[in-house]
């Protein structure tokens, strides 16, 4: 190469490359192929960084140098720390940090060098220290110029990625509190401090990292007793207490509202956003440190500041706006008897004018402090002044009517007992939301808030009570209804689905929320007439039908067993709908009856008439993978509604006659590629593998044998199919633990249908090693071996058969799981 100079940057581009290669999953390697080059590499890593000490003498090679070495670095294997701290090309990057030309590959370089020294693979922290201990102090010399105006932001950048990049790798080391590492901390509080946010929120992901570093119990484990542990807990908290209380006050201004917030466009009003949720983050970990009480001083004060400039709404309110912000996001980490700056707080915003946006975080931050407005000793007597806000901003906007419905429901969730002799004032506002009448401009979605607040509400009423003012919440839902239905079918036939769904979702929020069985029976018993007329006429309407579903569904789980009679003609109903409109939502609707119901034996013959009903004609419809690709809503219903019969009523499905078509019609439709639809029929298939697991499960496996075991080869090629290419990667785990079940079950039994199916693929895409590998996952399995530990040599395989699209081709065309026979004794 001496001889030849012109070859060297070549020969430096190569050695970037390789080690970038172990990394490129576009390659298609086997698995133990890339662990084998990575080893090669890993072994010839002192050859190459000598190759690149060489090329150090070529000046205008340094830089290209650097960038190499930085890419053997990313293997985080190797060398000792003692060797790089005295390394030339650690010390010349070092020496280069201040070079206008090699400072992005000198920082380059040393970032990979701080990742290094945290990499367990490189022995971790305790073994680097030498080296540490080398670039930490030179680091730390570049701290002057954060703050110098002559540099290029490029290069702000750079010098705060290395203190970011240092916080995050030695966070535990830096935990210990400690004055070098407290250096650190205060170079991290300067970057947080910078004006350009992308730079600042480099330093985020750190102070979350020490937050829960210096909060959980882990930490400390090395400390000998209780005491220990807590005395070395609170020193830890009190050091860095100075460095969150900076945190709090640098990172609040920004998520203050631009000056031209209503001229930013769509994405840039999405990044802010973005910004306020993030900081948001931030305030929460300092909480997390400080003490939600203490931190919430600290936004106090410029509450305070700015709600004194906040007179009007033509005044400044963006500054109020942006405190209140802060402390609405730390309102779980204060108590809920804070007494010396809460009431305060709600005192300033009883009086902060009504801007819109400032009105919307106003309500939202009621909301968040409803669990203290219910504790606090004044809480009862400002609760009237708070719902009067929350009525001016239903009046407002839709945004900050939306705000107030929340606050609304939080309100009356945890302030609910205090609520009950106020239920007049409430039913007010309620109606005034529901109806759209006066001048609310909450949504038809945001009013379902208002729904639920009165319901829970309503469930602290002794039984009597409660049942007038359900009938009094149902009131304002059921009127348009019944307008509707009167009107003749022809108008409920043509009515736009919005206009019944609207109001049947409210009914799905009372029946879901008001916790008084009887109650609720009593309703939908009353109610039966309107939705069976909606049942009869819509059933073609798949959103109707969903909406009307939901709310039986929450009517069936929230009065259970005191439905009576009209348990039995809502199934009837289905029963006969799903056999000729095959709506999802019938099966999902069949599926809480049988969670309820399914060991009930007065229910036993109606169940059983139902369930066979709605399987056999499901098992007609889904004849194909073409009719499961375009049907997989039903498929998923179905299968989770063939696993809930397994869990509650395997004694009226197990031996039904529906049992052996619902297992043959899983195995057709394994292969969609519709993730919930495959998921629930793996469920499926898991759970009949997992029945002797269950208690009484023990007495169907002979019914169970005698249908899995003609099947049992198909079933497992299928299986290995989806394993090796039939279903995306992201389907692996779920495939996996089906496969391993019938292991379980079937023991050696199931080894020999795995050896069946995998002597199908050819030797060119699957070697004798790799396969037999995976049957002796399966072989241990079948011994009882923990499944968790078997998953790797099944993941090789499904890697080695995924590697490119013709070894993929061949392994599927090799299985044919479309086309399998899968009739009994195939």
């Amino acid at each position: 190469m001496n001889l030849h100079p012109e070859y060297i940057p070549g020969l430096l581009e190569l050695l970037t490359v390789l080690p970038e290669e172990v990394f490129n999953y576009k390659i298609a390697a086997r698995p133990e192929r890339r662990r084998q080059f990575e080893k090669e590499l890993t072994s010839q890593i002192e050859v190459a960084l000598d190759i690149l000490t060489a090329c150090l003498n070529i000046t205008e090679l340094k830089e290209q140098v650097l960038e190499a070495f930085a890419s053997w670095l990313r293997l985080k294997h190797g060398i000792p720390g003692s060797v790089l701290a005295s390394h030339p090309l650690v010390l010349t990057a070092l020496s280069s940090l201040n070079s206008e030309l090699l400072s992005e590959a000198a920082v380059n370089v040393i970032s990979e060098l701080i990742h290094y020294t945290a990499a367990g693979s490189s022995g971790g922290v305790s073994v680097q220290m030498p080296l540490i201990q080398v670039l930490v102090p030179q680091v730390m010399n570049l701290k002057g110029q954060l703050r110098d105006s002559s540099k290029d932001e490029e290069d702000v950048k750079a010098i705060a990625r290395l203190f970011s990049d240092m916080g995050d790798s030695y966070v535990e080391l830096i935990a210990t509190g400690s004055d070098e590492s407290m250096l650190i901390v205060h170079a991290l509080l300067e970057v947080a401090s910078h004006p350009e946010y992308y730079i600042a929120s480099m330093t985020f992901n750190f102070w979350h990292s020490l937050q829960v570093n210096l909060t959980r119990r882990e930490s400390y484990i090395s400390f000998m007793n209780e005491s220990s542990i807590e005395a070395e807990r609170n020193r830890r908290l009190q050091l860095f207490r100075p460095a969150y209380e900076s945190l709090v006050s640098l990172v609040s201004f920004r998520i203050q509202y631009p000056q031209d917030y209503q001229d930013l466009s769509n994405e840039d009003l999405k990044e802010f956003k973005h910004t306020r949720y993030a900081v948001a983050d931030v305030l929460i970990d300092a909480a997390s440190v400080l003490g939600g009480d203490a931190t919430l001083r600290i936004l106090y004060m410029k509450l305070d500041e700015a709600a004194a400039c906040c007179h009007n709404e033509q005044s400044e309110w963006r500054p109020a706006e942006a405190a209140l912000f802060g402390i609405r996001a730390i309102s779980s980490y204060v108590s809920a008897v804070e007494a010396e700056v809460m009431p305060k707080v709600m005192d300033r915003l009883l009086k902060l004018p009504q801007h819109p946006q400032l009105l919307q975080t106003v309500c939202l931050t009621i909301g968040a402090y409803s669990k203290w407005l219910d504790s606090a000793s004044g809480g009862l007597s400002i609760l009237p002044s708070v719902l009067d806000i929350l009525m001016s901003g239903m009046g407002i906007s839709e945004d900050s009517a939306a705000a107030a419905a929340v606050a609304f429901r939080q309100i009356c969730d945890d302030c609910r007992l205090k609520l009950c002799g106020c239920l007049d004032g409430l039913f007010h506002i309620y109606h005034r939301a529901v109806s759209g009448e006066g001048s609310f401009k909450v949504a038809a979605d945001d009013s379902l808030h208002l729904v639920e607040a009165l319901s829970k509400v309503i469930t602290e009423l002794p039984p009597d009570h409660a049942k007038r003012a359900l009938e009094a919440l149902c009131l304002p839902v059921v009127t348009p209804l019944q307008e509707i239905v009167s009107q003749g079918p022809d108008t409920l036939n043509s009515k736009p689905a919005r206009d019944l769904t609207v109001h049947i979702d409210r009914f799905g929020y009372i029946f879901r929320y008001v916790n008084h069985a009887e109650a609720v029976a009593d309703a939908i018993q009353r109610l039966w007439p309107i939705f069976k007329a909606i049942f009869d006429l819509r059933a073609w309407d798949m959103r109707t039908m969903e909406s009307l579903c939901r709310a039986c569904k929450y009517a069936v789980r929230t009065s259970g067993r005191c439905m009576g009679i009209t348990i039995g003609a809502m199934l009837e109903e289905i029963q006969g709908l799903y056999q000729q409109h095959h709506q999802p939502c019938f099966l999902y609707l069949s599926s809480e009856v049988i969670k309820i119901f399914g060991s009930d034996p007065s229910c036993a013959n109606y169940l059983k008439s139902l369930i066979e009903a709605l399987f056999m004609h499901t098992t007609r419809l889904l004849t194909s993978i073409q009719e499961f690709t375009a049907r997989p809503d039903i498929a998923d219903d179905c299968f989770l509604l063939a696993s809930r019969c397994i869990r509650y009523c395997p004694q009226l499905f197990i031996p039904s006659a529906v049992f052996p078509s619902l297992v043959d019609c899983s195995l057709i439709g394994i292969t969609v590629h519709h993730r919930e639809a495959s998921n629930s029929i793996l469920t499926f298939l898991s759970d009949i593998f997992d029945l002797g697991n269950s208690a009484g499960g023990e007495q169907y496996l002979p019914i169970r044998n005698g249908v899995i075991l003609p099947r049992g080869s198909s079933i497992t090629r299928i299986l290995i199919a989806s394993l090796t290419g039939a279903l995306p990667s992201s389907r692996l785990e779920s495939v996996t633990y089906t496969l391993l079940s019938l292991s379980r079950a079937y023991g050696p039994q199931s080894v020999e249908w795995a050896k069946e199916s995998i002597s199908l693929v050819p030797l060119t895409a699957v070697t004798e090693v790799e396969r037999s590998r995976f049957l002796k996952a399966l072989s241990d399995a079948a011994s009882g071996a923990n499944v968790n530990a078997l998953s790797v040599p099944i993941e090789d395989l499904s890697d080695v058969c995924r590697r490119n699209r013709t070894v993929m081709e061949i392994v599927q065309q090799s299985l044919r799981p479309l086309e399998l026979n899968i009739a009994p004794g195939s």
